[in-house]
């Protein structure tokens, strides 16, 4: 755990949380700025800042999350018409908290909008 991580935060029950799912590996809340009617994100308990510290040693936890969003989706039942995972990895992909978490959207049809944006500045 990191001391200055907001989610690790969370998961030591230093700041209130409620989570939608829990097990002791991950644990998985909706996102305060949705980006759809349905918006979790998914979270390692371990702190993993991101994807691009992953080794061969997480392959079962990184198993356990896109798992975990399966069985949210089929609770939620988004399943079926489908959704979106997605993993944001560094400053140019997004990541706004430097721990690793898997976003769940859904709940409507979506768009990619996904691509460069040349008028930001390093």
């Amino acid at each position: 755990m990191t001391e200055d991580c907001l989610f690790c935060k969370f998961v030591n029950k230093e700041i209130p949380k409620d989570f939608v799912y829990e097990s002791n590996g991950v644990f998985a809340f909706e996102d305060i700025h949705p980006l759809a009617p349905v918006h979790i994100l998914i979270i390692p308990k371990r702190h993993i800042t991101s994807m691009v510290d992953i080794t061969e040693e997480e392959t079962e936890l990184m198993g356990e999350l896109v798992l975990t969003a399966k069985k949210i989706a089929d609770n939620l039942g988004i399943s079926k018409n489908g959704y979106k995972l997605l993993f944001r990895v560094g400053r140019h992909g997004g990541q706004e908290i430097q721990h690793l978490h898997l976003h769940l959207i859904g709940g409507d049809f979506l768009s990619e909008g996904i691509g460069p944006i040349s008028k930001i500045k390093e």
